[in-house]
C-alpha cells in the first residue's frame, strides 16, 4: 500500500512537471518580447539637413515651445532654423569638430556593437524567450526611422492652427522640407518623405511583441528627461496602434520602472512643459524608494573605473592624482520638478568614488571630486539673465536635485568644473583624470567638447599626450583643441560695440563690425583687447555669439593667471598656473560587459517582481508617529506575492524585520529607536521569485 502510494506521488509529480514543462513551452514558443535601446544619438557626418532634423526633433518633444508652434509644420518658416542664432553656433561648432575627428563621429558604430551583444546576450536567455531587439533616439539626425513616432512629426498636430504673421492657412504642412529655401539650394539625396515611415516601436509591433521593454543608456544608465522625452513618445505610438488593433501591448522602462518621472511631473496648467516655466501645481513626489536598477548595478561602476584607471599617468603616484566626475546638469531650472538625473548621478559618482578608494588605498579621497558646467546668471547692469564669461558662457548645467528649489549637489558633488580644477590644482595634485559618467559611448561631446573645457582651464601643453599627439582620434592636427573655445562666436568687434548685435539676440552678428575681435591671452600685438569687450546692447541679454564668451586655449590655461601681471609664458606655466598633467577617459564603449548588465536587467524584469517602495511620500517621522510602507510591483502579472519587511540603521550591517507576509507594513518606531534608516522589501512571487527595493536614509527623530 505503501509503495502504491509513493507510485501515485511519483507519477503526480511527473505528470505535473511534464504540465508545466508543456505549459512553458507553449507560452515561449507564443511570446515574443520587444525591447528598446534607448540612445541620446547624434549623426556620424556632419551635414546642413542632419543638423535641421536633429533641431526639429529636439523641439517636437515640447508643444508649448514657439519651434513647436510655429515653425516644424509652417513651410514659410522651414528656413528659420539654421538661420537663428541656434543653428548658426551648432553649424559652427560641429563643422570644426567633425573635421577634427577626421569627419565621422564613432558613436553610432559604437552604439551598434552595443545593439548586437545585447541581442546575442538576450538570444542566449535560459528561459526560452525570442526577443527583437531595436534602438531609439533622443536625437536622430541622420536616422530619422529611429526618431521614436517619425509619423509624430510628419503629419500635422490637432492644436496647429494658422496665427499670422508667423504661419498662414497656406504655410501648414506636412513635415516634408528638403532644404528648397536653403541658400545652397535642396540637400542632396533628401527624401522629403522620410518622417512618413515606422519608427522603431512600430518595427517592433509589427514583429509581434507582446510587450516591449525600454533599456536606457542615453546618460550610460542615469535617468534623464531626454530618455523622458521618448518613452513618452514610444508610449503615444504604443497608444495609437493598441487603439488601432484592439490590443493591449504595455511597456516598461526599466531604468524607471516605478515611473518616478511620470508620477511627479507637475499637474497644472493642463499641458505643462518645462518651457511655461515654474508650474502651478506640481506633484511633489519622494524620489526615495524609486530605484534604478541599471545605474545601481556595481558592474557599471567596474567599467568607470576601469576607464579612469586608464587614464591615470604611468609616472604620478595616486597619492598625487586627482579625479573629477564631470558631468552635464539639466537643459533648464524647471526640469528639476521631476527628473532625477542629479540625483542618480550622485549616487553613480559617489559609488564610483568608493571603488576607486578601494582600489587605490593611496588616493586622497577629498580629491575625488564632481563637477558641472556653468549656467546663464542675472546682470545686475541691466537686470537680465544672459550668458556670461564666469559661467563659461554656458547653460546646459542646472545640476538640481529632484523636486528641490533649485538645490546644487552637496560636499564635493556640487563643483563648477572649474572651480574642481582650480581645488585640484591648489591641493598641489600632479595629474587629473577626468570622467565623464554619464556617457557609455565616444562621440564628437566626449573627443572634442570636454577637452576643449578641460583645456581653456589649465591648459592644452599639460594634457597628457600632449607630446605625442593621438593620431587614432585625431588623425590630422593630433589632438582636439581649438585656437578658441567658443569658436563659434563672433570675430568681428565694433569700436562702438553696442550696436554691432541684433537687439533681439535671435539674430546671429553680421561678421562685418570694423575690427577683429583678439582672442590671444594676453593680448594681441595690434592692440586689441583679450577678452574681446563685450558687442551685445546692454538692454539685450548677451547670447552664444558675442565674442567677449570666448576662452583661448592657451599651453597653461587660465587658472592662476592675471593678466595684469604679464603675459603667459609659451615656455613654462607662469604665476599660479598649473604645473601637472590631465586626460579625459574613453567610456566603456564596446566593453562585453555592458551588454550581460543590459540582458541581466531586461531578463531580471521578465522573471522577477519589479518592486518598489511608498509610504505617502514623507521622508521621516518622530518616534511614536506611525508610517505605513506599501510595495507596489511595477510588473504585477496577477500571480500573487508575498513581502517581507526589514529595517536597519545606517552603519549597521544587521537588518531587522519589520513585518512579513504583508504587501504594506506599519511602523511606530519608539523614542530609544531615532536614528536614520535603510528600509527594504523583499517580494516574492507564487513562483518563488523574489526581487527588492530599499528606500535609503529615512530619519526617526
Amino acid at each position: 500500500m505503501r509503495s502504491h502510494k509513493r507510485h501515485n506521488v511519483k507519477t503526480a509529480v511527473l505528470l505535473a512537471l511534464i504540465t508545466l514543462f508543456a505549459l512553458s513551452c507553449s507560452r515561449d514558443e507564443a511570446e515574443k518580447i520587444g525591447v528598446l535601446y534607448v540612445l541620446h544619438g547624434g549623426m556620424d557626418s556632419y551635414q546642413d539637413q542632419y543638423l535641421w532634423d536633429a533641431s526639429v526633433q529636439m523641439f517636437s518633444y515640447d508643444p508649448n515651445h514657439p519651434v513647436y508652434q510655429a515653425v516644424i509644420w509652417n513651410s514659410e518658416s522651414w528656413s528659420m532654423v539654421l538661420q537663428i542664432e541656434f543653428g548658426i553656433k551648432f553649424i559652427r561648432k560641429y563643422e570644426f569638430e567633425y573635421d577634427r575627428i577626421g569627419g565621422t563621429d564613432p558613436f553610432h558604430t559604437i552604439s551598434g556593437r552595443q545593439l548586437a551583444d545585447l541581442k546575442a546576450e538576450l538570444d542566449r536567455n535560459g528561459y526560452g524567450y525570442t526577443f527583437e531587439v531595436d534602438f531609439a533616439s533622443w536625437m536622430s539626425g541622420d536616422r530619422v526611422d529611429h526618431y521614436a513616432y517619425p509619423r509624430y512629426i510628419y503629419n500635422v498636430p490637432a492644436g496647429i492652427v494658422p496665427t499670422p504673421p508667423f504661419v498662414t492657412e497656406e504655410g501648414i504642412s506636412e513635415c516634408t522640407y528638403c532644404g528648397e529655401q536653403e541658400p545652397g539650394g535642396p540637400w542632396p539625396g533628401c527624401d522629403p518623405e522620410r518622417y512618413n515611415v515606422d519608427g522603431p516601436v512600430e518595427r517592433l509591433l509589427n514583429k509581434g511583441v507582446s510587450k516591449i521593454m525600454v533599456i536606457d543608456m542615453t546618460m550610460a544608465g542615469i535617468r534623464f528627461y531626454k530618455t523622458f522625452d521618448v518613452v513618452q513618445l514610444a508610449k503615444r505610438a504604443l497608444d495609437d496602434w493598441n487603439a488601432e488593433h484592439g490590443t493591449s501591448v504595455p511597456l516598461i522602462w526599466i531604468n524607471d520602472y516605478a515611473n518616478l518621472m511620470e508620477d511627479s511631473y507637475p499637474s497644472a496648467p493642463e499641458g505643462w512643459t518645462p518651457f511655461l516655466g515654474t508650474p502651478e501645481t506640481d506633484r511633489s513626489v519622494v524620489a526615495n524608494g524609486r530605484p534604478n536598477p541599471v545605474a545601481a548595478d556595481p558592474d557599471l561602476y567596474e567599467m568607470h573605473a576601469d576607464s579612469l584607471d586608464a587614464a591615470m599617468s604611468d609616472t604620478v603616484p595616486d597619492a598625487d592624482t586627482g579625479i573629477i566626475l564631470f558631468n552635464h546638469g539639466l537643459f533648464d531650472r524647471n526640469r528639476a520638478f521631476f527628473d532625477p538625473k542629479i540625483n542618480d548621478t550622485v549616487m553613480v559618482n559617489t559609488r564610483i568614488k568608493d571603488l576607486m578608494i578601494k582600489r587605490h588605498p593611496d588616493m586622497d579621497p577629498d580629491c575625488i571630486v564632481g563637477a558641472y558646467g556653468g549656467v546663464k546668471e542675472m546682470n545686475p547692469e541691466n537686470g537680465l539673465v544672459e550668458r556670461t564669461r564666469e559661467m563659461r558662457g554656458e547653460d546646459l548645467a542646472h545640476a538640481y536635485m529632484h523636486e528641490t528649489d533649485q538645490e546644487l549637489p552637496g560636499g564635493e558633488w556640487g563643483y563648477r568644473y572649474w572651480e574642481a580644477l582650480e581645488y585640484l590644482k591648489n591641493r598641489g595634485v600632479r595629474h587629473i583624470v577626468i570622467g565623464f559618467t554619464q556617457v557609455a559611448a565616444d562621440s564628437v561631446l566626449t573627443m572634442v567638447e570636454v577637452y576643449n573645457q578641460i583645456g581653456k582651464e589649465i591648459g592644452v601643453r599639460t594634457w597628457l599626450k600632449h607630446a605625442g599627439g593621438n593620431y587614432d582620434f585625431y588623425p590630422e592636427a593630433g589632438h582636439p583643441f581649438a585656437d578658441y573655445w567658443g569658436n563659434w562666436v563672433d570675430t568681428g568687434c565694433a569700436s562702438d560695440p553696442l550696436g554691432s548685435f541684433a537687439a533681439s539676440g535671435m539674430l546671429a552678428p553680421s561678421d562685418t563690425a570694423t575690427g577683429s575681435c583678439c582672442f590671444t591671452m594676453g593680448g594681441c600685438d595690434d592692440g586689441g583687447m583679450y577678452p574681446p569687450p563685450r558687442q551685445t546692447p546692454l538692454n539685450a541679454a548677451r547670447g552664444d555669439m558675442d565674442p567677449s564668451l570666448a576662452f583661448d586655449l592657451s599651453d597653461y590655461g587660465h587658472l592662476g593667471y592675471d593678466p595684469e601681471k604679464g603675459p603667459p609664458g609659451p615656455g613654462g606655466p607662469v604665476q599660479d598656473q598649473y604645473t601637472g598633467t590631465w586626460e579625459v577617459y574613453s567610456p566603456m564603449n564596446a566593453d562585453p560587459r555592458l551588454a550581460k548588465l543590459m540582458a541581466r536587467h531586461v531578463m531580471n524584469a521578465l522573471t522577477t517582481p519589479l518592486v518598489w517602495i511608498a509610504n505617502g511620500e514623507r521622508s521621516g517621522i518622530a518616534s511614536g508617529e506611525i508610517v505605513t510602507w506599501e510595495a507596489r510591483i511595477a510588473n504585477d502579472d496577477g500571480l500573487g506575492y508575498t513581502c517581507r519587511w526589514f529595517n536597519r540603521k545606517q552603519g549597521d550591517s544587521d537588518w531587522t524585520e519589520m513585518c512579513d507576509q504583508s504587501a504594506s507594513c506599519t511602523w511606530i518606531p519608539v523614542a530609544s529607536t531615532t536614528a536614520t534608516y535603510d528600509i527594504r522589501c523583499t517580494a516574492t512571487d507564487s513562483q518563488n521569485r523574489s526581487g527588492e527595493a530599499t528606500w535609503e536614509g529615512f530619519t526617526v527623530w
